[in-house]
């Protein structure tokens, strides 16, 4: 059985990927918005990439990307985390709009916050795209897949760190409030960046059990997320 998304499916799923950057911008009160809408393009365009890129050249991987909680071995523990990153990162797109923009419950942030947000979403992107590239088996569940003969991946991004996606995440989560100027927003982006360390930390005690070679990678790579620090 082909792995290749129909273009109906693929079709729904770039509607789907509007629901974000619509409900920050609706929230917001004003579709002018210029720190809105600076992010959402620059979430409509990783995504619209990522999912081309996968399409084209790894289907199987975005086959992945698609199943839903639950699916095939997945822990049962990271079904509950997965809820509550849907859950977290839903809220965190409406409480920056309604903190920065609408209501204004944070002070004015100066320029030069908003502009070092604006730059942590280049590595975001960059990190995000990259480990796509290098690691077919980029699940976003936390499962070993058997079914697709799961090996360590070294390389590219994953001779930096061993979960570069979760830094590029971090700067996303730091990068976007800072951008828009929303403190609540990055107290939601903490919160959203510990829940994903917490995560990495039971992945690789299954990583460590179940996948061979891990070991020896994590040995080798000395840094989980945060070069140099952890």
């Amino acid at each position: 059985m082909s792995d290749k998304m129909s273009i109906a499916k693929l079709l729904f799923t770039f509607v789907w990927i509007l629901l974000f950057p619509a409900l920050l911008l609706f929230f917001a009160g004003n579709w002018l918005w210029i720190e809105g809408l600076i992010f959402s393009l620059w979430l409509i365009a990783l995504c619209v990439v990522s999912i081309i890129y996968l399409y084209i050249k790894n289907p199987s991987l975005l086959a992945e990307r698609y199943k839903m909680p639950g699916s095939q071995g997945q822990k049962k523990w990271d079904v509950f985390v997965v809820l509550l990153l849907v859950i977290g990162f839903t809220g965190w797109i409406v409480i920056m709009p309604l903190d920065a923009e609408r209501f204004g419950w944070t002070p004015l942030f100066p320029l030069w916050a908003k502009v070092v947000g604006g730059i942590f979403l280049i590595p975001s992107a960059v990190l995000f795209l990259r480990s796509y590239m290098d690691n077919p088996y980029l699940s976003g569940l936390v499962r070993i897949q058997e079914e697709r003969k799961h090996q360590v991946v070294t390389t590219g991004v994953y001779g930096l760190v061993r979960h570069p996606m979760y830094l590029g995440a971090a700067f996303l989560f730091i990068g976007a409030p800072l951008l828009m100027g929303s403190l609540f927003g990055l107290a939601f982006g903490v919160l959203l960046t510990i829940l994903l360390a917490a995560r990495s930390v039971g992945e690789e005690k299954m990583l460590i059990n179940e996948l061979e070679g891990y070991e020896d990678y994590k040995k080798k790579i000395k840094y989980r997320i945060i070069p140099l620090i952890w």
